[in-house]
């Protein structure tokens, strides 16, 4: 991969910066791109690292009835099933950030039968982690990181209340403060490291319209598919009809249903990403971002500390440098 040039000497492919800091390193002629024409790394389901292994969470509400009562009956030979299906991420939030994921999707819940206002992350189970312990993990390593910035969508929210969202808000703001970035119109890192913002949450509930501090549910291309090669003519449809306007995912997730889980025991969904991520990834390296037909912007995906995803990721700017927008 060729080099590009920072500040009048050559440097390392964006796809060779460090990781942990690759906003801060992007070229100076990238600095004033819209967010929403950058090529961005995102983890699905980015909290599943901590999913309750002691049988202690039930199976939550989302998953097929079969399962449910699968579950219920038979819970020591189904529950190695769930886990192995359920977790998409194995490392840590902050380990996540330090290998460059700049966009995270955050599944809220309440577990039934909690007596707390103590909410979670699911998927599958209910995860150990509390939303505010992880929120300020995350702010902790912004403290560290003052010109990165993270994209952090809240959805699927199961079993909150109204008054839970209220909470939830209040805890957002109280942990983010003053780097939270309201909804504007010139969304570029330059605006955002001279105003100090360095998260923008979107909310995917009607209760966003009353808070301009919040982002409306930011579109999410999920493919609903098994293999590689169906997700990949899913998403040359999709892009054929033309990208949203701004910020947007493009989710390289595949999808199991409950017959595939059967009637392959001996595999995990480790096993099928990784199977498929050269095939993937592949393909991912012929996109390019920006704001014409076609282009992509945000791109998650599972177990993203694997198959160098991050920096093929990250790696996609550089064509913003040699073509024209």
């Amino acid at each position: 991969m060729s080099s590009v040039v920072v500040s009048g000497r050559s440097e390392l492919s964006l796809g060779e910066l460090p990781m942990e800091g690759w906003m801060s390193h992007l070229p100076c002629a990238l600095w004033d791109i819209p967010l929403y024409h950058l090529a961005i790394p995102g983890s699905h389901n980015a909290i599943t690292y901590c999913l309750d292994m002691n049988d202690r969470s039930p199976v939550d509400p989302m998953q097929p009835d079969m399962l449910q009562k699968l579950d219920k009956y038979m819970k020591p030979l189904i529950r190695p099933f769930v886990y192995k299906w359920s977790i998409t991420q194995e490392y840590t939030i902050k380990q996540q950030l330090d290998c460059g994921v700049r966009y995270c999707d955050l599944r809220i819940a309440h577990r039934p039968n909690d007596s707390s206002t103590d909410l979670y992350f699911y998927h599958g189970v209910y995860t150990t982690l509390t939303v505010e312990t992880v929120l300020m993990e995350i702010n902790e390593w912004l403290d560290a990181h003052p010109k990165e910035v993270v994209i952090l969508s809240f959805s699927h929210f199961l079993g909150l209340s109204q008054e839970l969202h209220v909470q939830l808000i209040t805890t957002i703001r109280s942990i983010f403060s003053a780097k939270l970035c309201p909804e504007m119109e010139e969304l570029t890192l330059r605006k955002l490291w001279t105003l100090g913002y360095q998260v923008i949450v979107s909310y995917e509930h009607s209760i966003v319209s009353s808070h301009s501090d919040l982002w409306p549910h930011i579109p999410y291309w999920w493919a609903n598919k098994c293999k590689a090669e169906a997700l990949i003519e899913e998403f040359e449809r999709r892009k054929q009809q033309g990208r949203p306007g701004g910020l947007f995912v493009t989710g390289i997730n595949l999808t199991e249903d409950l017959k595939y889980i059967c009637t392959h025991p001996t595999e995990s969904l480790k096993d099928v990403v990784l199977s498929t991520y050269p095939t993937l990834l592949s393909w991912l390296r012929e996109q390019t971002p920006g704001f014409r037909v076609g282009s992509l912007n945000i791109i998650a995906g599972d177990f993203v500390t694997e198959s160098h995803f991050v920096p093929t990721v990250v790696s996609l700017n550089e064509k913003l440098l040699k073509w024209p927008l």
